[in-house]
């Protein structure tokens, strides 16, 4: 069966060529389908851990203190802190490298592509810190506007990969661009309006370290080690400096190299040396094989084969499929265990769905986001700048806002960048679970209604 199948299988990528470039992108889906679902795990567990005997112990372990370093050079931070400056770090420097791929060769990169999913994007973000604003007044409330405008991508395409074949891919595929540009609008967001006092001799530092960065892409340096190093001390440097670390994360994602060290037609020449050199060794008189394991020259071959395939991918798109699964089942479960434990009490609960900062989140992300969404959407089709999704209509863009609704982690992190007030967080909290929750519901809802999709079936 398996020597029938060696020769059926190169027929199906022949005969199949589009079901193996939509491969990487439903890998993609399905990738961050168990990503949400991790995530809502780690969500309800703190929830419950603060609403249970020992919220105490919950919320004293987040506050223990760690050092890093030595002498004058230690950093000293409590364990949430490391989390909110550190940990998630890693996860905007995945975002860098998603931003840059997407420009440069994804959906971003045609610019009547681009066209659509960036205009809802801006109304995705306009709107809903507009409708926020309207809603919380001035005083300290006001500095929320910017909780609203970020949608987290793990929820939104879990309940796309439920839907499954209910939704054209094309709408996946919209989603997928718009929560990225989604992404860069919250990070300029942080950097311009969420930053604190500005030092500008770490300032300084940060931006030497990111020029050697971009040297080293511009000289070709393909060793992680190099950005990782260098990354590290720019990270340092931006949490002396007052502007958010989680920055540092993107600014060195965006400095990583997109050429491999081998191009296409040199990866198959030296492969197909190595191929050979391997089928000769086989043939040389008196090879024979000891079990299950190579020969020593055999073995040295297929090293050589691992180094060629390990060139030939370039650094940014290595890093982003290492780096994307610690993103998704690590950093963003243990930043929703640290951050979404909110205390829920009847009396209090009450209390806080009705404050302003509550009510302005909620109706930011599950009425302002799917009307921003679909109004400038609206205009940039009028204004044919672009195309709606092939196989969608107005009825899918509506669904993919109310889907955008779903805020929460990105949220969750700005809500803790724009208040200091505990209780103000803790507000700002529910209304975000509030939305995320009825925009999910809902969301799905709306568009499981849809005339399911025509699916092609072939031998995969």
């Amino acid at each position: 069966m398996k020597d029938i199948w060696k020769h059926i299988n190169p027929w199906i990528v022949l005969t199949n060529p589009v079901n193996y470039v939509k491969r990487p992108f439903e890998e993609f889906i399905q990738q961050q389908a168990s990503g949400g679902l991790v995530l809502l795990v780690a969500t309800i567990f703190a929830l419950f851990m603060a609403n249970s005997p020992w919220h105490d112990a919950y919320h004293h372990f987040w506050e223990i203190e760690f050092t890093f370093g030595f002498s004058n050079l230690a950093l000293t931070q409590s364990l949430h802190h490391w989390i909110n400056d550190g940990l998630m770090a890693v996860f905007f420097f995945v975002v860098g490298l998603e931003l840059k791929r997407e420009f440069l060769s994804g959906e971003l990169a045609d610019i009547r592509k681009a066209a659509l999913p960036i205009a809802a994007a801006c109304g995705g973000m306009v709107v809903p810190a507009a409708l926020y604003a309207l809603v919380a007044g001035s005083g300290p409330a006001a500095a929320g506007w910017g909780i609203p405008m970020a949608t987290d991508i793990a929820f939104a395409l879990g309940i796309v990969a439920v839907l499954g074949d209910r939704i054209p891919r094309s709408v996946a595929v919209f989603l997928t661009a718009l929560a990225i540009v989604d992404d860069l609008g919250a990070v300029l967001v942080i950097a311009i309006f969420y930053t604190g006092d500005i030092n500008m001799i770490p300032l300084a530092y940060v931006a030497g370290f990111f020029v050697l960065l971009w040297l080293g892409n511009l000289w070709d340096i393909q060793s992680p080690n190099f950005y990782a190093i260098v990354g590290f001390a720019l990270w340092v440097a931006m949490l002396k400096s007052g502007v958010h670390a989680s920055i540092a994360g993107v600014m060195i994602g965006m400095t990583i190299p997109t050429k491999p060290r081998h191009g296409h037609m040199q990866f198959l020449g030296l492969i197909d040396g190595l191929v050979e050199r391997f089928r000769e060794i086989e043939q040389e008189p008196g090879h024979s094989h000891d079990g299950d394991f190579q020969s020593e020259e055999q073995l040295k071959t297929l090293t050589k084969m691992e180094h060629v395939c390990h060139d030939a991918m370039s650094p940014l798109q290595r890093m982003e499929h290492v780096m994307h699964d610690w993103v998704i089942f690590g950093v963003m479960p243990i930043f929703a265990l640290a951050n979404a434990g909110v205390s829920l009490e009847l009396g209090n609960l009450t209390e806080a769905i009705l404050h302003p900062v509550a009510i302005g989140v909620t109706f930011g992300l599950f009425v302002g986001k799917p009307l921003g969404i679909l109004l400038f959407s609206w205009l940039a089709v009028k204004m044919k700048l672009c195309k709606l999704p092939t196989g969608a209509g107005w009825r899918e863009v509506l669904g993919v806002g109310i889907l955008a609704g779903i805020g929460f982690t990105m949220s969750m992190f700005i809500s803790n960048l724009a208040f200091a007030d505990a209780l103000l967080q803790m507000e700002a909290k529910i209304g975000i679970f509030a939305a995320s929750i009825l925009a999910g519901v809902i969301g799905y809802w709306f568009l499981s209604k849809g005339k399911k999709q025509q699916t092609f079936i072939c031998i995969e």
